[in-house]
């Protein structure tokens, strides 16, 4: 079996040492981000995010208009057209 080579194996000590203050410092905060991701989706306005994320839609005009019909007229010509089983 072959040795795999660690990334981290040209690091100085001290690059090690920051590198392990800097994931404890994200574990540390972790508890306090998802608690502010909660609190942020509990009072989300969802109208409001999906007009922002969307833009203004108008729902009376194409192409979100409602079609005339639902296409099963046409589908039923179709069917009409094909040679019985």
């Amino acid at each position: 079996m072959v040795k795999r080579r660690s990334a981290l194996e040209a690091w100085t000590p001290e690059q090690v040492a920051n590198g392990r203050r800097w994931v404890q410092a994200w574990r540390d905060a972790a508890p306090e981000l998802e608690r502010l991701r909660l609190q942020e989706l509990r009072h989300l306005d969802t109208f409001a995010t999906i007009a922002m994320l969307c833009g203004p839609a108008d729902y009376t005009v194409p192409p979100r208009a409602p079609k005339p019909t639902s296409g099963l007229i046409e589908q039923q010509r179709l069917f009409h057209r094909m040679p019985p089983p």
